[in-house]
């Protein structure tokens, strides 16, 4: 749950357990999470020192986790510039890059693809050449043909054992029938996860090529670049990897609930709003809102933070 933020998914699992049982020593901790207790006491070490929780006095030494909403401030402050630090590198690399281009061959790093069927057939292509993973960023618009067959390409390569990692804009995930077809991917294999507002749409095969569609306005796609090894290709790559650091995961809830309240978690977990929630479920705010209210109810909870908690901790995302 926290990884984006710089935790591994043990300190991750470590830190959430806390939450849930204040006043825990490192053996308590360790218990709790079927993990050594030195691997608990190393996490609550580390936790103390990034001001994540608090040691209490006493013997056993005993731990009290610090509010998440003041903890983890300070962890996102620093993802947000190293974000901020790759998008100027990127800007400055493209700089470069245009100065570069005077004096030799463009075709040698970037090509232009146009038509949308041509990009599609590049998407594909680019997808069989990968001879280890697929990283993508997903946001509007789409290419409104061949999204079904993209899909089933992307599963028969996940079957052949490439890695997909993708991030979705909120915009996408939103949409009712993008987020069936994000579920599907994930069950076979895709790792997923949402941003409020993705920077660019691209799709990466290994750390050879890439594609970035370009767009002439809001609803149409025209053209594509195709990168080929070069400095411009690397930032690219390192703005996916910020990007990726940040995101929320996006998983699939189990068959515990109804398909109507499992794909409501679903929209819970990657960060959506009400309103977004009430778009994609194609039904109305109080809807919504009352559907939330009986989960909390339900789980004994009082917050959306707590609702996570406890929905994660019973494996319903």
């Amino acid at each position: 749950m926290l990884e984006p933020v710089g935790l591994s998914e043990l300190e991750s699992r470590l830190y959430v357990t806390l939450i849930q049982h204040p006043r825990s020593s490192a053996a308590e901790l360790a218990l709790h999470c079927e993990v050594s207790t030195t691997q608990a006491a190393r996490a609550l070490a580390l936790f103390v020192r990034k001001g994540m929780a608090s040691r209490l006095p006493g013997r056993p030494s005993s731990y009290l986790a610090v509010a998440p909403d003041i903890a983890l401030q300070p962890l996102l402050g620093r993802r947000e510039e190293e974000l901020h630090q790759v998008r100027t590198a990127v800007h400055e690399l493209a700089q470069m890059f245009r100065r570069a281009s005077r004096y030799t061959h463009p075709a040698e790093q970037v090509e232009v693809v146009t038509g949308a069927d041509n990009i599609l057939s590049r998407v594909f292509a680019l997808q069989e050449s990968a001879k280890v993973s697929i990283r993508g960023i997903d946001k509007l618009p789409h290419l409104m043909i061949g999204s079904y067959a993209n899909t089933a390409n992307e599963q028969r390569r996940l079957a052949d054992g490439i890695e997909y990692r993708v991030i979705y804009d909120r915009a996408v995930v939103g949409m009712p029938e993008k987020f069936e077809e994000i579920e599907g991917s994930i069950r076979c294999g895709e790792q997923a996860r949402a941003v409020t507002d993705a920077p660019l749409k691209v799709w990466i095969a290994d750390d050879t090529s890439a594609l970035l569609p370009m767009r002439s306005d809001t609803y149409t796609i025209d053209a594509a670049f195709v990168l080929h090894p070069s400095t411009l290709l690397d930032a690219v790559i390192a703005l996916f990897e910020s990007e990726w650091r940040r995101a929320t995961p996006i998983r699939t809830p189990t068959a515990h609930q109804d398909r109507a309240t499992r794909t409501l978690l679903g929209l819970l977990a990657a960060g959506l709003t009400d309103e977004s929630i009430a778009r994609a479920q194609d039904v109305g705010l109080r809807t919504v809102q009352r559907r939330i209210h009986d989960l909390m109810r339900e789980l004994n909870v009082v917050t959306r933070f707590q609702l996570a908690l406890a929905a994660r901790d019973k494996g319903w995302i």
